[in-house]
């Protein structure tokens, strides 16, 4: 095993500065979330977690509605441009975000910056297999995975320094420049525009298309419904961690920040090892055992100590990036190149509503059984991964043919 092997893909120069670009605006959001939570408690003070809660919804909101769009457009598109146009649109949104005074403003600003989002991400993803090839498609994911997790783990920190020296509001004009930076990265790329299938269909046929390839190859099929068990842990991670920690063993926000790092850290290294072990593993076999991890992680979570809690957060992370980093070379490796930005632009939608379904879950858990919130969500999710399991038994192996259009 090459631990190394992910950074193979920085060979391919059209991939380096494709990732160098991602990198770069991912660290301009890495300051958006915290210059969020920082302007939320200004404008709302206590409630300001109920600012941040219907931020995160119209986040998903959007994720949902717009990305099967997209993915339509990718494929029919410059991919170029339309990354291009999104970081730039994407300035201009958050660089008004310093200027707000209500929390209204904050929403609409939110929706609109999301919106865009949900254009970019399914068309960057679709990007990379066209960049470095189908069959090459692994270590390139698993780099921009490492790379995400890593930038989670020490964003914040950054943030918090940036924050202290130039003030909240202006960690939005950070990220403002990440965008405008990557944009110009990506214009020094050729052409991105993926060949054409077949010609005359509907945006309507595309969009449905891209669903029904989903959830007709079973492989995929497989991986899409673990991503629901890796949705109910995660969101119980996400939402009643800080309950635990602060609330539950009456500790403060430095022992909530030594746990959620853990969580990111585990998610860095387990990009690293599907990355270095390639092949060698099958695609559901990561994803299968991935989905199983997080579960069990998270099912002693009421009655640990600190270190006990960060040792199966680090585990649970580990699990989560075991289902969502192989589902996505595996929807690269399984789709021809002309259907690509479909099936991650549907892919990028369904996979959110699932988060869409389990953050009110987690919330319901946490209020109802505060004492037993994780046992409960990691039972419900051990309940989802036995289900797909009993009916995806005999699943076809992912080195199978791909999945191709009968419309």
């Amino acid at each position: 095993m090459n631990a190394l092997a992910p950074f193979s893909a920085l060979r391919n120069a059209r991939f380096a500065r494709l990732y160098a670009a991602q990198t770069i605006s991912q660290i301009g959001d890495a300051l958006t979330w915290v210059a969020l939570a920082l302007l939320a408690y200004q404008l709302a003070e206590k409630n300001a977690a109920v600012v941040l809660g219907t931020a995160l919804t119209l986040r998903v909101t959007a994720f949902v509605l717009f990305s099967p769009l997209a993915g339509v457009l990718a494929d029919r598109l410059e991919r170029r441009t339309i990354l291009v146009g999104c970081h730039f649109a994407r300035a201009v949104v958050i660089g008004l975000m310093p200027f707000v005074g209500e929390v209204w403003q904050v929403y609409v600003l939110m929706f609109l910056l999301n919106s865009l989002t949900a254009f970019f991400t399914p068309t960057n993803q679709a990007t990379v297999p066209l960049v470095v090839g189908r069959e090459d498609a692994g270590p390139a994911f698993a780099l921009s995975s490492a790379t995400t997790e890593l930038l989670g783990i020490v964003g914040p920190g950054l943030a918090g320094v940036l924050a202290a020296f130039v003030g909240g509001r202006s960690l939005f004009f950070f990220d403002a420049a990440s965008f405008v930076l990557a944009g110009l990265l990506v214009l020094t790329l050729p052409s991105l525009r993926a060949r054409r299938g077949e010609v005359g269909r509907s945006t309507l046929a595309d969009v449905r298309d891209g669903t029904a390839r989903l959830w007709r190859d079973a492989p995929v099929r497989f991986a899409l419904l673990m991503e629901l068990v890796a949705a109910v842990a995660g969101a119980l991670i996400l939402v009643v961690t800080v309950v635990r920690v602060q609330g539950g063993l009456n500790l403060g926000e430095a022992q909530y920040g030594w746990v959620m790092a853990l969580y990111g850290l585990g998610a860095t290294v387990a990009s690293l090892a599907v990355g270095a072990v390639g092949r060698r593993v099958p695609r559901t076999t990561f994803i299968l055992a991935g989905a199983l991890l997080t579960s069990l992680a998270i099912l002693p979570g009421d009655g640990v100590g600190l270190a006990p809690l960060m040792i199966l957060w680090l585990v649970a992370g580990v699990g989560q990036n075991w289902v969502n980093l192989p589902t996505e070379t595996l929807l690269a490796e399984r789709t021809e190149e002309a259907a690509q930005g479909r099936v991650y632009g549907a892919h990028f939608a369904w996979s959110h509503l699932w988060w869409a379904f389990s953050y009110p879950v987690a919330s319901l858990l946490s209020a109802r059984f505060s004492d037993h919130a994780f046992l409960y969500g990691g039972l419900l999710a051990l309940v989802i991964l036995a289900a797909v399991s009993l009916l995806s038994r005999g699943t076809p192996s992912p080195a199978a043919k791909p999945s191709s259009s009968t419309d």
